[in-house]
């Protein structure tokens, strides 16, 4: 997958999770998950944008941990929403499929770039 496929990957990502989140019933736990999940689903794709525009390889894979923490979080959160009963997991099942096939796309990106920082130091 290249860097173009990633960035549409992650992106139509965080819009299918905004557009999820309007299914969640209005009390003050949804409306607690729904902010968050927004947040580190569409943190996701942002910063993966930044971390191509890293300008060494420490500083890509500093970003691109950041891209993998985000990733995890939003996976995290998805599973909150079937846990407790705010959305059944049918629901979510193709959303929790893309956060954790993401998830396991950048922690080996993030793995590779951190073996090529450790070559590339003098």
């Amino acid at each position: 997958m290249n860097e173009e496929e990633l960035k549409r990957r992650t992106k139509s990502f965080a819009v299918r999770v905004v557009k999820m989140t309007e299914a969640l019933p209005s009390n003050r736990a949804a409306d607690v998950i729904a902010r968050q999940v927004i947040r580190s689903a569409t943190s996701i794709g942002a910063n993966y944008r930044a971390a191509l525009r890293g300008r060494s390889y420490r500083d890509f894979a500093a970003k691109i941990g950041v891209v993998e923490e985000e990733a995890d979080e939003t996976l995290y959160w998805l599973e909150m929403i079937v846990e407790t009963g705010l959305l059944p997991e049918v629901r979510l099942t193709e959303l929790l499929r893309e956060a954790d096939e993401l998830t396991a796309i950048f922690t080996a990106i993030g793995r590779t770039a951190r073996q090529k920082q450790k070559t590339a130091q003098p």
